[in-house]
């Protein structure tokens, strides 16, 4: 890897320049580009050319041990496809058990994709514990068929022999239409087919092996170098009691032919079709009693498939048959018109660059798919993972409805899903031994039934979701039925720091449990989601001109004038930090109050940085600015191994993003705030591809570790929108093309953004260049419930575009036109 000497380090002019704003160097080395089979993880220099997403994905090598979630909209299960083409069906394997699904829990059945070897025959079952990328390095092409809307996973299989085979994986309910129980039966219809073969050398026929088993794959890991809960192979897990059965099968013909394989209740485990003149065989594995080899082959011509049924749990042989019977093209169809389905306010978005479409494009649909409608309540949630975390975490996964499907008009969507705060407000105790039992009718929390470890942080984060929702959409109904809710919940945060039985700093929120950690601090995050929640809540009481609003905001302003105080004395108590000038800063941790445990990441990840977010500090005070800069050039960065990093680990900014959690990438806000357009792009297209799988754009918690959940969507999708839609920057004005790519800028191609909602109404931005590049044509439209003061379009820097025409009129290019 190119070592890259580069200096991006704070200097203050005379000491601290006018206003208190400090000074960031700008004269630095240019960074070389990369080659096209390198990855840098140096941060880029001034003059370097501006990210796009395919330069952005040479940054990292690609992520590994993917899984990607294949399901229904609300469905209880969902299957789990990984990278290596295996199928989890597992209905009930969580970290943290929940009761609706305890009664299934290890009712599951694992599919493993096994190719020959080359000098014949296949391998042996494995026989030790290690993780799933120790036999195949992690990686295989995967990716959704682009001409469906419904969501068809592929996964290719490049065979030196002289052909590929295609798997692919979608999920299907019967009838095909919204979940009612949520438990109804659930299948995975899966396809392997023959879809190029070597015009040169290529075999006659071609047979590959399936291992049917119990699930043996899990989410586990020591948390060390580049291992944080990689997937690891247990092989005691695999064995299926009772064994299975495949009916004897006489087909002399080589017609296709359906076969079950059933389990010892003679229920159907697996549905097979074979191929035309292809070959089906299974036998019980040599090395492990209870998995089982299913040779399936087929002839080498292009078409020539094989089909797949797999019910999540056991099924009756006549209902599988009723499944299967409408063909594969139908059901797909019925699929197709399912996904189809979409509320009227969805946004569109159509850039130049098709990556950044399809994450837009299948973000939303994995959102519903990792959620679930409860048998029980018929109350909807999100949940935070598949496979690992299908339980709620609220403050993050808060962040799927408020920063992401609400911002792409997903309002139907976000209400059904919040919904179940309503139930559940006051129906707990805050995690926080400041509170004594009893009752807090204005808590708003996760759900018990749902619970994996509450944090202070998700009574603000619940608001934020209700507050923003109820700002953007300005939906009557909704407003009128949440706004005393909203009002107790305001309530809640003022009786929390009014309390002083506690150690830290008295008049916000006082400590408890703010991560995972297990102890109880007065974390950044609780003060910091609280106050978010809090002003958009005052924000919206001020619009309805409720009697109550001038108390909470005066409220608030107590809360951050505290906040400044604290944070400044805290300043004073932290160890330092020195930068190249030889001036000291501090290095805060994550809390006010309390002893971390995770100290070396959660201070970037949970820490002080969240204060511009959150509204508390701007970006310009020297105090953000400095610890900005502590994550991109300090001490950390010299112990920092971009290939052999643990998200434990001491965290930096990798391309601007947390090279522990690339969700919570809080300098994204500060580079937003101060103008910061270099960074602000570079973290934008580091999250695009480095915080979610370059394949399937589903999140990991972090890097190779934790898929299966929507965890950097959020900030992946708030800063595409902001950086052409901008209703934050200012508080009563919207700005359009602020921090706009100039890849988006091409003659080609119009560049789109439909419908997409702010907190002023919804907007229609288009903009496309003239072929000789000097004009760029701007069409713009807004359609207000709260119109804004006024509307700024800002020229694209680096363009060389001379002229905007904005809606036909005509302006020489600038900064800053006022429309």
């Amino acid at each position: 890897m190119t070592d890259v000497s580069r200096r991006r380090i704070l200097q203050l002019s005379g000491g601290v320049a006018a206003g208190g704003a400090l000074v960031v160097a700008a004269p630095k080395a240019l960074v070389p580009e990369a080659a096209a089979d390198t990855f840098v993880s140096t941060a880029l220099g001034p003059g370097s050319p501006e990210p796009n997403v395919e330069n952005a994905k040479h940054w990292w090598l690609p992520q590994r041990n993917v899984w990607t979630p294949i399901g229904w909209k609300g469905h209880l299960f969902r299957f789990n496809s990984i990278y290596n083409g295996a199928l989890i069906c597992d209905p009930s394997w969580v970290i943290a058990a929940k009761p609706n699904t305890q009664p299934y829990f290890g009712k599951n059945f694992q599919l493993t994709v096994v190719m020959p070897q080359r000098g014949g025959g296949f391998p042996s079952f494995p026989t030790s514990v290690h993780e799933v990328w120790d036999d195949d390095l992690g990686f295989r092409k995967q990716g959704w068929e682009e001409d469906r809307d419904a969501p068809v996973l592929w996964t290719e299989y490049r065979r030196q022999e002289g052909l590929i085979i295609r798997q692919t994986v979608f999920g299907h309910i019967p009838g095909g239409g919204d979940v009612e129980t949520a438990v109804e039966p659930i299948y995975a219809w899966v396809r392997f087919e023959v879809v190029y073969v070597d015009p040169v050398k290529a075999p006659k026929d071609f047979t590959f092996q399936l291992w049917l088993s119990k699930a043996y794959m899990k989410p586990r890991g020591p948390y060390e170098q580049e291992n944080g809960v990689p997937l690891t192979v247990v092989p005691d897990e695999a064995p299926i009691a009772g064994g299975l059965t495949m009916q004897r099968v006489w087909n002399p013909a080589g017609k296709a032919i359906t076969v079950p394989i059933t389990d010892k209740d003679d229920n159907v485990r697996l549905m097979v079709t074979t191929a035309e003149k292809g070959t089906i065989a299974m036998e019980e594995n040599s090395g492990r009693d209870g998995v089982y080899d299913l040779r399936l082959g087929l002839p080498v011509k292009v078409g020539a498939h094989v089909d797949l049924q797999i019910p999540m749990l056991p099924q009756p042989l006549a209902d599988v048959k009723a499944e299967i019977a409408p063909g594969r093209d139908a059901v797909l169809a019925e699929c197709e018109a399912y996904w189809q389905q979409r509320e009227a306010t969805v946004a569109t978005v159509r850039t130049p660059e098709n990556y950044v479409n399809q994450v837009l494009r299948r973000g939303p649909q994995l959102a519903e798919i990792v959620a679930e409608k409860s048998p029980d309540t018929g109350l909807y949630s999100f949940l935070s993972g598949s496979y690992a975390y299908d339980v709620l975490w609220s403050t993050p996964t808060s962040m799927v409805s408020h920063m992401f499907l609400d911002r792409l008009g997903y309002h139907d969507v976000v209400e059904k899903h919040a919904e179940i705060y309503m139930v559940t407000q006051g129906t707990r105790k805050p995690p926080s031994s400041v509170f004594p039992e009893g009752s807090y009718p204005g808590y708003l929390s996760t759900p018990k039934t749902l619970q994996s470890i509450d944090w202070m942080s998700d009574h603000g984060a619940i608001l934020e979701i209700l507050s923003t929702h109820a700002l953007v959409t300005d939906r009557r109904e909704f407003i009128d039925r949440w706004v005393e809710p909203i009002v107790k919940a305001c309530d809640y945060i003022v009786d929390a720091c009014a309390r002083t039985n506690h150690d830290g700093v008295k008049g916000i929120m006082p400590p408890g449990h703010s991560t995972d950690e297990g102890v109880e601090t007065q974390g950044f995050i609780a003060q910091c989601f609280t106050y978010k929640g809090l002003r958009s809540a005052i924000t919206l009481l001020e619009r309805e001109q409720h009697p109550r609003a001038a108390e909470f905001a005066a409220f608030a302003d107590g809360f951050k004038q505290t906040f400044v105080e604290a944070i400044h004395a805290l300043a004073d108590r932290s160890k330092k930090w020195t930068d190249e000038d030889g001036k000291e800063w501090p290095v805060f941790p994550p809390q006010f109050a309390g002893e971390g445990v995770w100290d070396d990441f959660t201070m970037l990840d949970t820490g002080a940085l969240m204060s511009v977010w959150a509204g508390l500090m701007p970006a310009s005070d020297p105090l953000m600015r400095s610890f900005v800069e502590f994550f991109r050039v300090g001490p950390n960065t010299k112990l920092f191994d971009p290939v052999h990093h643990s998200a434990l680990y001491r965290a930096v900014l990798d391309h601007e993003q947390s090279s522990s959690e690339p969700c919570y990438s809080w300098n994204m806000f500060h580079n937003w705030e101060l103008g910061d357009r270099d960074r602000y792009l570079e973290g934008m297209y580091g999250l695009l591809v480095g915080g979610l799988s370059q394949d399937t754009y589903i999140s990991s918690e972090h890097r190779h570790a934790i898929y299966g959940n929507l965890f950097s969507h959020p900030i992946v999708v708030w800063s595409v929108l902001h950086s052409v839609i901008d209703d934050s920057i200012s508080p009563q004005d919207l700005h359009l093309m602020r921090m706009c790519p100039n890849e988006w800028l091409s003659s080609e191609q119009k560049t789109e953004f439909l419908n997409v909602p702010t907190t002023y109404g919804q907007v229609d931005l288009a903009f496309e260049l003239s072929q000789d590049g000097r004009t760029l044509d701007v069409r713009w439209k807004g359609r207000w419930h709260h119109p804004p003061r006024k509307v700024v379009l800002h020229g694209v820097p680096g363009s060389g575009v001379k002229w905007i025409k904005v809606n036909g009129r005509k302006y020489r290019a600038q900064e800053r036109i006022v429309l």
